[in-house]
């Protein structure tokens, strides 16, 4: 079976249900995770969705903030879903497809602005979440898994418009990027998307700030998708939708795409 699965930080399916029909629409992925959704699960618009042959999902929700949701043309039951940290935030649901592939979809916390946990509590409880996250792994070894999602860090120096100039920021300070390698050693994940594109500038976020996102260029590759390794040599056709983030009142992350052949 070929699958193509998309990952993507929606900021909002409510407010932004015109773009999920959008994406859906134009580039009909079999999966679709979504992260950030900002919603209770009872109000996602699913009708919506499913009149466009996504009769499948998955969720978690919460009313106002954060929110992971799996979409899907294709027969899926829940596998699970974490509270990681013990924060009881809704931050990552798992679904498993009928040939046993099971699809992890996580949004990690942002972490606020200071990367010191003494003085930021929120940067603290994303360092907590990922060591969670790779004890689990540790504990119970993936095998034919997929995980996506909105993981907050941009590992590589690639993955960045200056490594340079983001060593100090939360999302590439070295701490972070140690402990998004450790939670992927522990599984031994692989990351499908420099797999497929091993080199090279690759970014799925840019800011709102930025007067001009697309001419100023300041990336960042926030959004992932990972493999193990049982299954990542099915995986291939890689790419980042660029052009998502100059749709009409977009997210200020794009979708990352990957296919798989199992």
């Amino acid at each position: 079976m070929t699958f193509t699965l998309a990952t993507w930080n929606i900021n909002s399916v409510r407010l932004r249900e015109g773009l999920v029909e959008k994406l859906l629409r134009e580039e009909a992925p079999d999966v679709l995770c979504l992260q950030e959704c900002k919603s209770p699960v009872e109000k996602i618009p699913l009708e919506r969705f499913r009149a466009l042959g996504y009769t499948w999902m998955v969720a978690r929700g919460q009313k106002g903030y954060n929110g992971v949701a799996i979409l899907s043309k294709l027969p899926l039951v829940e596998a699970g879903a974490g509270d990681y940290a013990g924060l009881g935030q809704a931050r990552h649901v798992a679904a498993r497809l009928e040939n046993g592939v099971t699809i992890h979809n996580f949004y990690v916390p942002a972490g606020g602005d200071i990367p010191d946990r003494a003085q930021n509590e929120k940067f603290g409880q994303k360092l907590d979440f990922l060591t969670h996250m790779r004890d689990d792994f540790f504990a119970n070894r993936p095998e034919k898994a997929i995980l996506v999602g909105d993981l907050n860090i941009a590992p590589r120096e690639d993955d960045v418009w200056s490594h340079k100039a983001l060593l100090k920021i939360v999302s590439h300070t070295p701490v972070e990027v140690e402990h998004l390698a450790q939670t992927r050693d522990a599984g031994n994940w692989v990351d499908v998307t420099r797999q497929d594109i091993p080199e090279g500038l690759l970014y799925s976020w840019w800011s709102y700030r930025a007067k001009d996102w697309d001419a100023a260029d300041k990336g960042r590759r926030l959004d992932h998708v990972w493999a193990t390794p049982d299954i990542s040599n099915a995986a291939h056709g890689s790419r980042i939708l660029r052009a998502a983030r100059g749709w009409e009142q977009p997210s200020d992350h794009v979708p990352v795409f990957a296919t798989f052949d199992l």
